[in-house]
């Protein structure tokens, strides 16, 4: 019954009937719903240890691995941040084009490798690339 109460069957229907319009917004909302996250999923699941698409880097000067303690090994052999920092530093003076590739365990802190990357970024190493294991 789309009309009001009083109103008698001789009267226009003045009043607009709101129920079908709150089923197709809920429908709409719950379509939302359900493709939000298959949309921002790439963006949020973010596994990079493996990759089948990855291609082999060429050797760089900086070859730098954090294990899964913290520690660092700089061109196969153990180092400090301070040391790490000092040979970036030599190499940038030998050579300004001078990369550096991380691998780094999969368990390592976010905070270690941000401190890792900011040792080697202020020492002026412009390119920095991340080394990851094939599938």
């Amino acid at each position: 019954m789309a009309g009001g109460i009083n109103q008698s069957d001789d009267e226009p229907i003045s009043a607009i009937n709101i129920v079908p319009f709150v089923d197709i917004i809920l429908v709409v909302l719950i379509i939302f719903m359900v493709t939000a996250p298959l949309v921002l999923k790439p963006v949020i699941d973010i596994n990079l240890p493996k990759s089948s698409s990855g291609e082999e880097a060429p050797p760089a000067p900086l070859n730098v691995a954090i294990g899964r303690d913290g520690a660092i090994v700089l061109n196969g052999q153990p180092s400090t941040p301070e040391a790490l920092a000092a040979a970036a530093a030599q190499a940038i003076a030998e050579k300004p084009d001078t990369a550096a590739i991380l691998q780094a365990d999969k368990t390592v802190t976010l905070e270690t490798l941000t401190t890792i990357i900011d040792l080697i970024k202020t020492a002026g190493v412009k390119k920095v690339a991340f080394s990851i294991e094939k599938k």
